[in-house]
C-alpha cells in the first residue's frame, strides 16, 4: 500500500532492495498520478500494455514483494504514458510509435531511459550491507509533497519578536516545538532532495497541505489539526488532560483490558525539574488520502516531542531504532510507539527502542512475527 511506499517498506523483508521498491513505486505513480483526473485501474493498464494477453501490473507495483517486469515492458510503459491520447478511447490502449508527435516522442524517450535505469538497478543483486540498512522512515519515493504542521503559540506564550508589528518580527518564534521542527525539516529535506517539504503553523494549513505526506509535531492543546487527524486515524493511544499536571497532557491506552496512564517523571515534588518525559511516535495512512502517510511526533511536553523526532534522526541511534521497527512491526502499515525520553542536565536524550526499559507501549502487538 502507498502508505508504506517510503523506503521503510523494505523492512518487510531483507530480500527486497531499495531499487526494486523505487521501480515499483515509480510504476504505481505513473498509473495513479500521471493523469490524476482519470482513474486508471491496474486491470485496464494491464490490458493496454499486454494487448491480446493482459499483463499483471499489480505484481510489478507491489510494495511488499515486487516482481521485476521484463525489459520490453518498460518500453510499453513509456509508449503508453508518453501521450494523453492513450486514454482517448473507451478502453485505454498504446499508440504506435510512428503516431507520436515530436513532443510525445521526446517524452517517450526520456521515460523509457528512466524506466530502463530503474529496472537495471532493481535487477542488480543488492549487497548484504545494503539490504540490512534499507529502512528509512523519512525517505519518500513518490512525487508527492510533505508538510510539517506545528501548533501556533498563544500570544501570551510568545516574545515580542513574534509580533508582526515589531520591526524585528520573526515568524518562527510563534511556532511551538521549534527545535523539533528545525531538526525534522532539515532531515526530511536531506533524505528527499527533489521533494517539496513545507512547514506551517496549524491555523495556516490549507486542504492541499493535508492531502500529501503530513507530519504533525506536538500535542492537541494548541493544535486542532493534530486533534482532528488523530481522531480520524482512530489511534489506540489518546492524549488527555490530567488534573495533577498543568504543563501538558498525558497519554492513555488500554492495556490488558484496563486503561493505563503514562506520566512524566520529576526530580522534585514541585514538578520543576523534569527527568523523564513520554514521547509518542505514530505512522498510519493519511486519513485524508490513504495513499500518503500521516506521522505524529508528540509528547507530554516539548521534550517528549523532540525525543520522538530524534529517535529516527539521531545519527547514532536511528539505524538501530529503524531496525527495531522492522523487527516488531514488519509489514504493518500502521504502528504506534510510546517511549521514555530521558532528560539529563535539562537536555533531551534520544530514546533507544532496543533498551528493554525504553518502550512504554506499542501497537500493534506481534505484527513483526
Amino acid at each position: 500500500m502507498q502508505h508504506l511506499s517510503t523506503v521503510s517498506t523494505a523492512s518487510i523483508t531483507s530480500t527486497i532492495s531499495t531499487a526494486s521498491l523505487e521501480l515499483a513505486q515509480r510504476l504505481r505513480s505513473l498509473r495513479q498520478e500521471r493523469w490524476p483526473d482519470r482513474r486508471l485501474t491496474q486491470d485496464a493498464l494491464g490490458k493496454a500494455l499486454g494487448g491480446v494477453k493482459a499483463v499483471t501490473v499489480a505484481s510489478w507495483e507491489s510494495q511488499t514483494a515486487p516482481k521485476l517486469p521484463p525489459r520490453a515492458r518498460m518500453t510499453a510503459y513509456a509508449r503508453f504514458f508518453a501521450t494523453r491520447r492513450s486514454l482517448e478511447t473507451a478502453e485505454p490502449r498504446m499508440l504506435p510509435l510512428e503516431s507520436l508527435t515530436e513532443d510525445e516522442e521526446s517524452v517517450y524517450e526520456e521515460l523509457e531511459a528512466e524506466l530502463f535505469r530503474l529496472r537495471d538497478a532493481a535487477a542488480s543483486k543488492p549487497s548484504r550491507d545494503a539490504t540490512a540498512a534499507v529502512r528509512k522512515s523519512w525517505r519518500f519515493l513518490d512525487a508527492s509533497k510533505a508538510t510539517l504542521v506545528c501548533a501556533q503559540l498563544p500570544k501570551g506564550e510568545t516574545a515580542s519578536l513574534a509580533d508582526p508589528r515589531d520591526p524585528n518580527y520573526t515568524e518562527l518564534l510563534s511556532f511551538a516545538d521549534l527545535d523539533s521542527l528545525v531538526e525534522l525539516w532539515g532531515h526530511i529535506r536531506a533524505e528527499n532532495p527533489s521533494m517539496s517539504v513545507f512547514y506551517k503553523a496549524a491555523p495556516n494549513v490549507g486542504a492541499d497541505d493535508l492531502s500529501g505526506h503530513v507530519i504533525l509535531l506536538g500535542g492537541i492543546a494548541w493544535n486542532d489539526v493534530t486533534k482532528r487527524l488523530s481522531a480520524m486515524a482512530n489511534l489506540p493511544v489518546k492524549q488527555v488532560d490530567e488534573a495533577s499536571l498543568k504543563t501538558g497532557e498525558i497519554f492513555v491506552a488500554e492495556v490488558g483490558g484496563e486503561e493505563q496512564r503514562f506520566l512524566p517523571i520529576w526530580a522534585d515534588a514541585e514538578k520543576t525539574n523534569l527527568v523523564e518525559d513520554v514521547g509518542f511516535l505514530a505512522r498510519v495512512p493519511n486519513p485524508l488520502n490513504s495513499s500518503r502517510t500521516l506521522t505524529i511526533c508528540n509528547g507530554i511536553h516539548s521534550r517528549g516531542v523532540f525525543g520522538a523526532v530524534r529517535s529516527l534522526t539521531d545519527a547514532n541511534l536511528r539505524e538501530a531504532n529503524e531496525g527495531y521497527i522492522s523487527a516488531n512491526f514488519g509489514s504493518a502499515d500502521s504502528f504506534v510507539i510510546l517511549m521514555r525520553v530521558p532528560v539529563i542536565e535539562r537536555k533531551t536524550m534520544t530514546p533507544d527502542f532496543n533498551n528493554p526499559d525504553g518502550i512504554l507501549y506499542q501497537w500493534p502487538q506481534g505484527a513483526g512475527e
